[in-house]
């Protein structure tokens, strides 16, 4: 007898039902579960070592009083295994006395009487974060009356639906033609802004994933003040973007791609925050990217005076050309 053979597309469709009702819906882990199967032993003690000599020595301003920051990782998209370490980075920044951190890992923190406690809120790599209705009002609020919000990289793919969210952060998710395994050109935009002061008034290389932005709701130079940009005058940027890419960006010249990186703006009362380093684990053992973060923070808590004029209105700054040498110096080999 001989047996007849199923297509292939038959049989990936049988296996796909097989697997399907093979999985347990119970069985599907929250946030904090899987966040403990993924991230069991990370930082490593080796990594902690690492990060704790990168760490600021002390806090570039004084805080006018004691501040509290409330962090939140979770994620209901991509899932970043830097999470820990950039956790573990910003409770370490909280020995410099420049504030104090609670980590959260659902929105149940985000009520008007529990962020009345608070002076920002830190999201740390987080992803698709759905808030209903009354966390984003009392979000909002929060900011505009004169708090702070800080966000790392997958901050910049958070909300979605939440059109406010997207604009208070500044911009959403289009993709990353600037991978991680990539060395990329940054430029400072303003080399004189105290928030760059981390970075010596000089352009350098740096491995990270780097995103660009929705142009329907990306705020831009008219909103944000940017303080980091990539360098596209560089090959190795130029390289990055296909022609897919091009049609993108709206442009056909590469040079003329805007990639804006870490920016501050006001929203009310309130200060934002935002850097798009964070992607790989060693961003949280750089000593400049985390005096740049640490500076950020207290400009968000409201700590560090900061001009926040959007770039358009305050005008070309010199940007100091970036050494074809010059990388970011890590904590040690």
């Amino acid at each position: 007898m001989r047996l007849r053979l199923l297509p292939i597309f038959a049989v990936i469709s049988v296996l796909g039902v097989v697997l399907q009702f093979a999985e347990d819906p119970a069985k599907k882990l929250d946030w904090p579960e899987a966040k403990a199967a993924r991230f069991k032993g990370k930082p490593t003690d080796d990594e902690k070592t690492r990060i704790n000599e990168a760490i600021p020595k002390s806090a570039t301003k004084t805080p006018l009083k004691e501040r509290r920051v409330l962090m939140i990782d979770r994620c209901e998209g991509f899932v970043h295994s830097s999470i820990p370490h950039g956790n573990y980075a910003v409770e370490g920044m909280a020995k410099t006395g420049a504030y104090t951190v609670d980590l959260i890992e659902d929105y149940s923190g985000f009520t008007k009487e529990n962020l009345a406690k608070y002076d920002a809120i830190l999201f740390n790599n987080t992803t698709h974060l759905k808030p209903d209705a009354n966390a984003q009002a009392a979000i909002l609020e929060f900011v505009k009356s004169g708090k702070g919000i800080v966000g790392i990289h997958a901050a910049g793919d958070n909300f979605k639906s939440w059109e406010d969210g997207v604009r208070m952060i500044g911009g959403d998710f289009n993709g990353h033609p600037w991978g991680g395994g990539g060395n990329w050109a940054f430029k400072l935009d303003d080399p004189e802004h105290p928030l760059n002061a981390a970075f010596k008034k000089e352009g350098f290389w740096h491995s990270n994933e780097i995103y660009w932005y929705r142009p329907e709701n990306f705020q831009g130079r008219e909103r944000l003040r940017v303080l980091l940009s990539l360098d596209m005058s560089k090959e190795a940027n130029q390289k990055a973007v296909n022609d897919g890419d091009l049609k993108k960006a709206g442009t056909e010249d590469r040079t003329k791609i805007d990639v804006p990186v870490s920016w501050i703006q006001t929203l009310g009362e309130g200060r934002v925050f935002y850097t798009n380093l964070g992607h790989r684990e060693d961003t949280f053992w750089n000593p400049a990217v985390l005096q740049h973060i640490l500076d950020g923070i207290q400009y968000a808590l409201g700590d560090f005076p900061a001009d926040a004029t959007p770039s358009k209105a305050a005008g070309e700054k010199s940007v100091v050309p970036l050494h074809q040498k010059h990388h970011l110096q890590r904590s040690r080999p």
